[in-house]
């Protein structure tokens, strides 16, 4: 779909204006993980692929992680996600890395909304690289604000919370 491309370039270029940022620094890029997925083995295996590629790109992973359990709620039901993207705004992550998009949200409006505020706040979102028939999940309604206040600023903030 061309909006689906349209908002892959947007992504993209929000995580490319981040890093670069980051690295003018000297700074890693940190990132947390987000998984839509129940306790358990599931979700640990969700976690490790992240991990993985985070390894890859050489970028660092955060000592807290984040989840919401279910199909894809709608983004505005999901507290971990939430907490996920307060987390990163207050400094603790430069950008959110889940599986794929369908793990945030498939509805297009929804999804250009939370590009643009996370933006805002200075974090990206990334993925794991495309798999050739991962399945998506149903297109959640439109979603809502998920915290208040103004954007971050990129700092040479090296630790995680306690």
């Amino acid at each position: 779909m061309p909006g689906d491309a349209r908002l892959e370039g947007l992504r993209r270029q929000y995580q490319r204006e981040v890093t670069e940022a980051v690295a003018r620094l000297g700074r890693p890029v940190r990132v947390t993980p987000y998984v839509l997925a129940a306790p358990g083995a599931e979700r640990q295996a969700d976690l490790d692929l992240i991990g993985a590629h985070v390894h890859r790109l050489g970028w660092q992973i955060t000592r807290s992680s984040f989840a919401d359990i279910g199909q894809a709620p709608p983004i505005e039901d999901r507290t971990g996600f939430g907490e996920a993207c307060r987390y990163a705004a207050q400094g603790f992550a430069h950008g959110i890395v889940a599986i794929s998009r369908a793990a945030i949200t498939t509805h297009n409006d929804t999804y250009a909304h939370l590009l643009d505020e996370l933006h805002r706040r200075r974090v990206f979102l990334a993925y794991l690289p495309a798999e050739p028939g991962r399945p998506l999940t149903n297109p959640p309604p439109g979603g809502t604000r998920l915290w208040h206040g103004g954007p971050p600023e990129i700092t040479s903030n090296e630790g995680d919370a306690p």
